[in-house]
């Protein structure tokens, strides 16, 4: 069997062959989880015993329950192989416009219904927003969806608008890290609040002429550009590095998944800031899963909570 080389970006063949069946995976998520230290995933205890004869079964010893290393995790009660999670991992973190369903269910042999579930778990694993921005930050609104119904007659306006759609706000530092959130609003007191929450105070701040921003310079160094007459760039002031996102996460939106549920939006998002930030940081394959894999403990979905 080749020897998977950890030093170089990896093919599906190669995720294939570092996950050739079930048992490899599991060894890799108990390394990840535990490094050799079994601790129990309800109460924490290390006072761990052997549960029957399955191989990876424990029960914990001061709480009295049984777990293995799927508990509590993206992957607990489900009856796909982990070495197929994990092909589906990979799809998912390469795919620079996402995968759809639909195809993950070919690619694995299992129905679409299933592979639906399965990505919403993964996506789940990539909500990781506890970063602060600085230095450089561009700001800026969209919106995500529509009905044909709503949509202008004209060829420059087809689709444009607020009108039927959901508003997402996005910060992007320059050459950075990425946060985008579904917002109820674009007002100021919404679009703002983020802001202060979310930017590192004396940064720089880049944004369009949209009236939600005035006032921003009272805690930040406030720089804007003209849309309205055609000015993207204005020395330091530009916001052609969210607005690119924007152009990745709608180019998914129709070419990929053809239609995001309001509801589920914010997990869509989430892939997309997901492979955004990982792929500034981490360029080999297999530091992205390590990555993913860290966000999946206590971030288990159920399908009850899901189609809620």
């Amino acid at each position: 069997m080749q020897q998977y080389r950890p030093n170089t970006a990896i093919s599906i063949k190669d995720i294939l062959n570092r996950f050739p069946n079930e048992e490899s995976a599991r060894v890799y998520l108990e390394n990840q989880r535990w490094n050799g230290s079994i601790t129990c995933p309800r109460c924490g205890s290390d006072k761990i015993g052997s549960f029957g004869k399955n191989v990876g079964q424990h029960r914990c010893n001061a709480c009295k329950k049984p777990f293995n290393v799927k508990t509590g995790t993206i992957f607990e009660n489900s009856k796909i192989p982990l070495d197929q999670w994990f092909l589906a991992i990979y799809f998912i973190i390469t795919a620079r416009k996402g995968v759809s369903s639909m195809q993950i269910s070919k690619e694995l042999g299992i129905t679409q219904k299933s592979a639906w579930f399965m990505c919403h778990r993964i996506r789940n694993a990539m909500r990781n927003k506890n970063f602060i921005l600085n230095g450089i930050v561009e700001c800026d609104e969209t919106y995500i969806g529509g009905k044909l119904k709503n949509k202008r007659r004209g060829k420059e306006s087809m689709g444009r608008g607020p009108v039927g759609k959901i508003p997402v706000f996005g910060m992007v530092e320059r050459n950075g890290k990425l946060s985008s959130i579904v917002v109820p609003d674009t007002t100021g007191l919404t679009l703002q609040g983020i802001i202060r929450e979310s930017v590192e105070q004396n940064s720089t701040v880049c944004t369009d002429e949209w009236r939600s921003y005035i006032g921003l310079g009272k805690d930040y160094t406030h720089l804007k550009v003209k849309h309205k007459v055609g000015q993207f760039k204005d020395g330091l002031a530009s916001t052609n590095s969210i607005e690119g996102t924007w152009s990745l996460l709608k180019r998914g939106y129709y070419g990929i998944f053809h239609w995001m549920s309001p509801k589920h939006l914010q997990r869509y998002a989430d892939e997309f800031d997901f492979r955004h930030n990982e792929g500034n940081v981490r360029y080999l394959t297999m530091d992205r899963v390590d990555s993913l894999v860290a966000g999946c403990w206590n971030a288990r979905l159920s399908w009850r909570k899901l189609v809620a």
